[in-house]
Formats: C-alpha cells, sequence, structure tokens
C-alpha cells in the first residue's frame, strides 16, 4: 500500500473511530488551573484545542519553552503528548517534573516509561507510516474531553460535508491558511499536512493579523482559504482579496456546535491535502520521498 493510499485509509477510519470514542471525565475546573498540556508538531495543536475548550484555564505550551523557563512548571500537573511516546524534548521535560501524564500511543515508549501515568490512546490505523490524521484526532479529543463536556452527533454529517467541499478546492500559488480562536490550530494542522503530504508553500495566520502581515507576501493568484463560518467581517474581508486577485476558498460546516465546527475543519485539512495528492497523481507523501529532510526531522525529535 502507498502511503498516500495509508493516509485516504486512516481519514475512511476517523468516523467509526469518533463514533465508538468513550470520552475522558473532564477535570474538575480547580485541576484545569493547574494542569499544563504540552507537544509538538500535531500533538502541540491539540495542547492547544485543549487550553482553548478549557477557557484558558488549561496553559499550552512548546516543550523547549518550558525546559527554558522551568519555574512555570511550578505546583502544576503537566500532561506530555507524544504519539510515538519517544519525543526527546518531552521525555527530558518529563524528567524534570514533578507530576507527569503520559498521552501516547506507546505504553512501552520512553515517555511513558519516565511519567508517573500514562493515558494510552488507542485507535485503528493502517499500519503504514504516512501523514498523520486518526492518530492526530485521537490525541485531540483526548485533551479536548479532558477539560471539557464532548457532545457531537452528526459526526457522519459533517465528515461527508468536508468531503465534498474539499474537492472543489484548487490550491495554486503560496496557500495562506485563516483561523480564529477556536480554528487556529486546525489552520495550523491544515499546513503541516500541506506540507507533509506536498511540500507546498503553506502559511498560517490569524485572521486579524493578515491583513496586519502576511498580506503584504501574497501575489495574485496566490490561494487563501478561511476556516471560519461566513459573516460579515468575513465576506468583506472576500471581497477585498478578491479584488486584488487572491483566490479565496470559505467553506460551510453549518453547524453552531463550536466541536463540530473543529471537526469539519480537521476532516477539511486532510481531504484538501489528500485530493490534491491524487489530482498529481502522488504515490507517496512529501516527507517519505524527502529522506534528507526527514533525517534532519528525526535528528531533531528523536
Amino acid at each position: 500500500m502507498s502511503t498516500i493510499a495509508a493516509f485516504e485509509k486512516e481519514i475512511k477510519m476517523q468516523p467509526k473511530f469518533l463514533e465508538k470514542l468513550v470520552p475522558h471525565k473532564p477535570l474538575s475546573v480547580e485541576k484545569q488551573k493547574r494542569t499544563i498540556f504540552c507537544g509538538a508538531g500535531d500533538s502541540f495543536l491539540s495542547a492547544q484545542l485543549g487550553e482553548i475548550f478549557s477557557d484558558f484555564r488549561v496553559k499550552a505550551f512548546d516543550p523547549l519553552d518550558l525546559l527554558k523557563n522551568k519555574r512555570l512548571l511550578k505546583d502544576h500537573d503537566l500532561y506530555l503528548i507524544s504519539i510515538s511516546g519517544n519525543t526527546i524534548s518531552n521525555v527530558k521535560l518529563a524528567k524534570t517534573a514533578k507530576r507527569t501524564t503520559a498521552i501516547t500511543t506507546n505504553p512501552q515508549g520512553r515517555l511513558a516509561r519516565v511519567c508517573q501515568k500514562s493515558i494510552i490512546l488507542k485507535y485503528p490505523h493502517s499500519e503504514i507510516f504516512t501523514a498523520g490524521s486518526i492518530s492526530f484526532l485521537s490525541s485531540a479529543m483526548t485533551c479536548l474531553s479532558l477539560v471539557s463536556k464532548y457532545h457531537t452527533r452528526n459526526i457522519s454529517k459533517i465528515y461527508n460535508q468536508a468531503r465534498t467541499q474539499s474537492k472543489k478546492v484548487n490550491l495554486r500559488g503560496k496557500i495562506y491558511l485563516l483561523g480564529n480562536l477556536h480554528t487556529m490550530p486546525i489552520a495550523m494542522f491544515c499546513a503541516a499536512k500541506l506540507y507533509e503530504v506536498l511540500g507546498l508553500d503553506a502559511h498560517y495566520a490569524w485572521i486579524e493579523q493578515f491583513s496586519h502581515m502576511q498580506l503584504f507576501s501574497a501575489r495574485k493568484g496566490d490561494t487563501v482559504i478561511i476556516f471560519e463560518e461566513k459573516n460579515r467581517h468575513i465576506s468583506q474581508l472576500a471581497m477585498y482579496l478578491k479584488k486584488y486577485g487572491l483566490r479565496v476558498v470559505q467553506m460551510q460546516p453549518n453547524t453552531k456546535n463550536i466541536q463540530e465546527i473543529v471537526l469539519f475543519f480537521i476532516f477539511v485539512s486532510e481531504f484538501i491535502a489528500l485530493y490534491h495528492a491524487k489530482k498529481k497523481n502522488m504515490k507517496d507523501c512529501f516527507f517519505v520521498k524527502a529522506k534528507k529532510l526527514r533525517d534532519v526531522s528525526s535528528s531533531m525529535i528523536y
């Protein structure tokens, strides 16, 4: 099985996984105030979602920032997120903290061995080395359920809407991915999939900040994807961007449930990368074939 086929297979596994998902009991409000989520890559985005859905009672940090500023750990419970369970910065950090929980798929990994407790992620997968999709979903929903009540009821509908709308997206030029409070981590996740799967030049930004900064690097024909449901502000932004000559993509989750909106845009992010790869007749993800870059990445991560 090719790595693109494996990526598609794992995307398709997600609705059933979510329907069977047993959420964790949320931490108490007081405990959330003494909790830090930490991770790198996709896991950092899961940590950010946990921070946001806790109404910022929980804090999300980059592991190197905490290693350099250990005072921030004082009197806090530290949840370290790592799918592989072997990310060296997380392992080093776990050794310096007093109250630690690993969120990982690997109970025998270095992280689980040095943490006091573990939450083991379990989900179906293709058993092929490929870009993360269901692994991110699992860690994201774990973080979300630890800080808020998990309540999504329209998973198949959301998934199918994301698939249908994503097929119409054409990526050209530089790609700009704009998010809001709840969708900024998903805009970052989408950028990660465009890097990993396609090797594209993609940039993520908050919707407001884009007009102040990244906009000035855009050229006519570039693509802007907005991760927010339509409203007056977004319509005005889209109008001005189109007048300049930028390609603007807006997709509608058709739900007011914030958790469902986040799920919709997670699916959209994956489908955009998948369908663009299929249009280019790609068999393998860019990062799999880019061995020298992957060696640099692995040397720093592990």
